[in-house]
């Protein structure tokens, strides 16, 4: 594949794993001409990777990261027009997961991101399993402003953990907002306001999940609910997030029933009931 892309990975004590994920960005069959790493001072053997696989380094204060500015700073540092996001902790699946993230961006000149398939490492929990096939489904897709009609707030999702845009279609809509969450959502709502289209291609695979604690749900729903609450057009442009979470938990218990995880649904509603607290006193603050 000869169209040029960077890449843009913030960093931050992303531990000895982060050798992996550069193995195999070199194995990429995409045309990568950079990659570039933003650290917040880490501690630990980071930079010392990503010098050794010679991708850039800029090294910022930790006071000084956002998720959104941080991207936006990144993003002015690369000269490519397609850009691929990438966090610490994803792992490219194969040589083939970039070229097939920029295939779907440049199949329509209208797409203007795109995200890919997220899957569970294989140590993932059955909560953790199913939130990455909730999400990330096996079935592609291409966003517009009407689908929000029948998709609601899902319509704008989008996660920079693994995704691509074209910088020019990017910056017309002004870039990443300064927030602590939520850049990629806002992005994505902005583009299709605009008039363009985001995708999701699911031939463009990760590894990335999580086993949450109550006390990261709680931490994660609050923040969302303090996302929302500062970007109340979101939810006027697009709908509210209680339909679509009421939606996730009707799903898991159906999930957990069909693989015989009975005894798992009361740990499901415990941390379901402890995101729906989060996101609601994240509104109050």
């Amino acid at each position: 594949m000869d169209i040029p892309v960077s890449i843009i990975i913030p960093t931050y004590n992303a531990g000895k794993e982060f050798e992996k994920l550069a193995l195999m960005i070199k194995k990429q069959t995409a045309n990568i001409m950079q990659v570039l790493v933003i650290d917040s001072s880490s501690a630990d053997e980071t930079v010392k990777i990503a010098n050794k696989y010679n991708f850039t380094v800029e090294i910022i204060p930790k006071s000084e990261f956002g998720h959104g500015k941080t991207r936006q700073y990144a993003l002015k540092k690369v000269t490519t027009e397609i850009v691929v996001f990438l966090t610490q902790d994803a792992l490219l699946y194969d040589e083939f997961s970039v070229e097939n993230l920029v295939r779907s961006l440049v199949s329509d000149e209208k797409i203007a991101a795109v995200y890919g398939r997220q899957m569970p490492y294989g140590k993932t929990g059955i909560l953790g399993k199913f939130a990455r096939l909730y999400n990330y489904p096996l079935i592609s897709k291409i966003n517009n402003f009407d689908d929000r009609k029948d998709r609601g707030i899902k319509t704008a999702f989008l996660s920079d953990s693994f995704s691509s845009y074209k910088k020019t279609l990017l910056n017309k809509i002004g870039g990443f907002p300064n927030v602590n969450f939520g850049e990629d959502m806002y992005a994505a709502a902005k583009l299709l306001m605009n008039g363009y289209k985001t995708a999701y291609c699911a031939d463009a695979k990760v590894y990335h999940s999580h086993d949450y604690t109550l006390l990261q749900d709680y931490k994660r729903s609050k923040e969302i609910g303090q996302f929302h609450k500062q970007e109340k057009w979101l939810l006027e442009t697009f709908g509210k997030a209680e339909g679509e979470g009421l939606n996730f938990v009707i799903n898991e218990a159906k999930y957990l029933v069909k693989n015989g995880k009975f005894y798992y649904l009361p740990i499901a509603f415990l941390h379901n009931v402890v995101k729906y607290l989060g996101y609601k006193i994240g509104w109050q603050i």
